[in-house]
């Protein structure tokens, strides 16, 4: 990092970080929300608050999940507090580009080598939010400075609409919850697979869509890692003219050879989520040659900037990118996901911003949620463009609020 002049002192020991908060929330679902690998009733998100000196806070959101990236509420407060927080202590940038320098050196595992992408997505996220409204600069900055060729305003957004997911364990419940999506305006849809019914719920959904299927919508499954290659292909095998857009994680992350013999077997687009953790993972996919699709969550890959080289890596080698989400996020998180998509051009599928469609309570102002067909619009700058709802913090933090002082 270059000098600091004597002129910018007064700038530079106010951008020092005062403190971290950690709120571990437990905010009610509307309904309780079933795949192949959980069963969820309530949101679980741990929010990351960071204070600078001159008193701007910053905002940053994470779920930290074991089966995907192995990381639970517990080890993730005790990844942050052990292995990021001494990080902190030397933060003083006088620029945008000097944070951004420093943030994006973060670890994506600790000393012992474990991965550790949702704690790290937290503290960054916060970090960039905080940054970028003390400096009054966009996070599209972050483009720029990375030299990202073709990446920047206005991306997808605009181009790419929101998915509806179908989850659950009734067909007849699918039926009719795909049915109020389409009349919502939705198009694209992700059906949850990897029950013993798999054929029935498929059948189900490709019924209600009819002919619009692949004309003017378009379905995925995803499987959750709970296919072995004889039931993937027992599924699968009988669909060849059931235009599938893709299928996301059939098989348990690393399996490279069942991919292998999946794809030898049936003519299918892979999506991988849990095999994609950090860029070794991609680069790995990429060298075996099953790199079809790339599902990006912003806290499971380690926040923003490491989520934008992936996605620049994606289109270098032809994958198609997907802005995934985990089952609970926030608003923060949507904000966080409209940005990526402000910034990151070729995206073909999205999910998450369902806000109060799936939470009875969020926590930020305006609540961010796509409207009707799945479009949204771009949020103000500086930061991820929300205000959050301290209350709502403190009223759902269980069980209680941690703070880090620096």
């Amino acid at each position: 990092m270059e000098a600091i002049p004597d002129t910018g002192t007064a700038l530079y020991l106010r951008s020092a970080i005062r403190r971290v908060r950690l709120y571990p929330l437990r905010l009610p679902l509307r309904r309780a929300f079933r795949h192949a690998a959980h069963t969820r009733r309530e949101a679980d998100p741990v929010i990351v608050e960071v204070e600078l000196a001159d008193t701007t806070c910053g905002y940053g959101e994470t779920l930290p999940r074991a089966y995907v990236t192995g990381e639970t509420v517990e080890t993730l407060v005790r990844a942050i507090r052990e292995e990021l927080l001494d990080r902190l202590v030397p933060m003083r940038p006088a620029r945008l580009p000097d944070a951004l320098e420093q943030i994006a050196a973060l670890p994506e595992r600790d000393r012992a080598g474990r991965i550790m992408t949702a704690a790290r997505a937290g503290i960054e996220l916060a970090l960039l939010d905080a940054y970028s409204r003390y400096f009054q600069k966009p996070l599209s900055e972050a483009v720029g400075w990375f030299g990202l060729a073709s990446f920047g305003p206005p991306g997808s957004l605009g181009k790419v609409r929101y998915s509806g997911v179908l989850a659950g364990d009734d067909v007849g419940r699918l039926g009719r919850s795909l049915r109020k999506m389409r009349w919502f305006g939705l198009r694209d849809f992700k059906l949850k697979v990897g029950y013993p019914d798999d054929p029935e719920r498929i059948q189900c959904v490709r019924r209600v869509l009819g002919r619009s299927l692949n004309r003017t919508t378009s379905l995925r499954l995803d499987a959750n890692a709970a296919w072995t290659v004889e039931r993937a292909i027992e599924v699968l095998a009988p669909l060849h003219n059931v235009p599938l857009r893709a299928v996301e994680q059939p098989f348990p992350r690393g399996d490279h050879e069942a991919i292998l013999a999946l794809k030898r077997a049936v003519d299918v687009t892979v999506m991988h989520d849990e095999s994609l953790v950090t860029r070794d993972d991609a680069e790995r996919l990429i060298d075996r040659g099953i790199a079809d699709g790339f599902n990006i969550r912003l806290s499971k890959n380690g926040g923003f900037l490491p989520s934008l080289q992936l996605a620049h890596l994606a289109r270098r080698h032809g994958a198609i990118v997907q802005l995934g989400c985990m089952v609970g996020e926030t608003g923060i998180l949507s904000a966080v996901g409209r940005r990526f998509l402000e910034n990151v051009p070729g995206i073909t599928l999205a999910e998450g911003s369902y806000g109060r469609f799936l939470l009875r309570r969020d926590v930020t102002r305006p609540a961010v949620r796509f409207g009707y067909g799945g479009w949204a619009r771009p949020l103000p700058e500086p930061g991820w463009g929300v205000s959050v709802d301290t209350d709502a913090l403190r009223q759902y933090a269980r069980p209680g609020i941690i703070e880090l002082g620096l």
